[in-house]
Parts: structure tokens; sequence; C-alpha cells
């Protein structure tokens, strides 16, 4: 882990400058095909990552590549339009520096989103997961190196990773809504390339229910860093073996688009009963 403060300190000092006074509470990191829920957030300050000191330019299709700064549902949240993957080539002190960035800014909660590949064969394209756990099989970890205890411990606890009262209330919330709502374990893979269907019996047989290639580095630095994280995965389609047919990353944005204004309804509800 390579992590310096005064890179982070210079990222979040010029973000203050362009956001005045708001005092984000809760930060949202939005998948593929889910950047849509930005576009919700009235009086909204929009800041390319490119603007940023320090920060990472995203480069995959689906996401916009910017942060976005204004009220939601009654909260002031700042949200990640697009993230960084460790298939792009970003070290992991790059992929997770953004939530170090949302950390300085005083935000305590985090909502990370993602489209995954079904893994339990009772899911559907298009469910929602509530990621009550992780496999992080990146074969890394985002925490290796050098420790610094201003930042957290040298060995987090992640028995309890996703916040359970979260979890509750995202339940809560869906059942509100006449929303169905999944549970499940999240496998974090490298990528970029879509798991074998060897593979996919593999992470079934170890206990996964979804699969993806992002959320699991950002959670573990939420966590060091002491910040309650919910998480929620769009079932975007099945993994491989599962059906008969190619993967495809059109499929992932095909599938969001249609399942969006559940999506939305489900976010924006949390949001709004978030203490």
């Amino acid at each position: 882990m390579t992590v310096i403060k005064q890179e982070i300190q210079d990222a979040s000092s010029f973000i203050e400058e362009k956001i005045g006074g708001l005092s984000p509470e809760i930060g949202l990191i939005l998948g593929s095909g889910l950047g849509v829920l930005a576009d919700e957030i009235k009086n909204p300050i929009r800041i390319s990552y490119s603007d940023i000191p320090n920060f990472p330019v995203s480069t995959v299709e689906g996401h916009a590549g910017q942060f976005v700064f204004g009220e939601l549902n009654g909260k002031m949240v700042a949200a990640m339009q697009g993230r960084f993957h460790f298939y792009e080539g970003y070290a992991m002190d790059k992929v997770t520096f953004p939530v170090r960035v949302m950390k300085e800014l005083g935000i305590e909660k985090v909502i990370v989103t993602n489209a995954a590949g079904g893994v339990n064969k009772e899911f559907e394209p298009g469910d929602l997961m509530v990621i009550a756990d992780h496999i992080n099989n990146f074969g890394t970890n985002p925490l290796i190196g050098p420790n610094s205890n201003e930042f957290g411990p040298r060995f987090p606890d992640m028995s309890t990773t996703y916040s359970e009262s979260l979890q509750t209330l995202a339940h809560e919330t869906a059942r509100d809504l006449g929303l169905k709502l999944q549970s499940g374990v999240y496998v974090g893979n490298t990528g970029p390339t879509y798991e074998t269907p060897a593979e996919v019996r593999m992470l079934r047989a170890l206990g996964g229910d979804a699969v993806g290639m992002s959320t699991v580095p950002e959670v573990i630095i939420a966590r060091h860093a002491g910040m309650a994280v919910l998480g929620i995965s769009c079932i975007s389609n099945m993994a491989a073996g599962i059906l008969d047919q190619p993967l495809h990353h059109d499929e992932v944005i095909e599938t969001t688009e249609k399942v969006k204004a559940n999506f939305l309804s489900l976010v924006k509800n949390i949001v709004s009963k978030m203490n």
C-alpha cells in the first residue's frame, strides 16, 4: 500500500474549493450502467476525475468519470459516476484512492454498487442483491505494504465487512417498495476476462452467489478507514456455463438499463432513511 497523505489532502482540498460549504454525508460508488443515479442529484456540482489532483481516469464504457456532489432525497452525497479497476492497469492504491478522499472529506458511510454475473442458479438477470459478504479473489490486497495508523489498523477486522444495520435497512426498504431483493456473497476477480464455466463452478462451490471485477478493494479500504458499507449488486447476466450463450459487456449495460427504475427507487429510498 503506497498511500501518501499529502496526495489525499491535495485532492480533497481541490474538491472542497469546488463544492464550497457542502458537506457530503454519504458516498456512492456507481458501477457499470448504474451511474444514472447521479443524474437524480439536485443542484449537482460535477467535477471531472481528470481535473482532480492525483486522481486516475476511468477508461471503461458505462463510466462517466466524474464526481457529482449535491442533494439526494434530503441527504448530501458524493457520487462517483464511474470507478477504477485493477484490470485497467492501476495499482491498488490508485483503484482505492477515491475512498481515501471520501474519508478525508468527512464521509463515514458509503454505498458501493456494481454489475455482477449471477453464480447462484436461483438468481435471474435483473435481480438486485445486497452483498452480505465477499470473497477476495484478486490474489492481492490493497493494504499490502507499510501501514499508517492514521488511516487505520495494521490488521483490520473483516468479520462484519458489510454493515448489518444497513443490510436490514435495504431489505426493509425493498419490502416497503414491493421489490425483490436477493442477498449473497460477492466474489471479486481481477478480470478483464469473464470467468470460464469451470471457474464459475468453483466459485459456487466456495459459496459465491455473484462475481465481478470491482468492489472488494474499495470495501477493504473503506472498512480500514472505519466507514460503514452497504453493497448492492445488479445481476446483469448469468455467469459462464449457466446459460448457453456468450458473455459481453453490452449485455451488462442493457440489463442495468432495464432495471434502472428499481435500482433508483431502492437506493434513493435507502439514502433518505440513513442516519
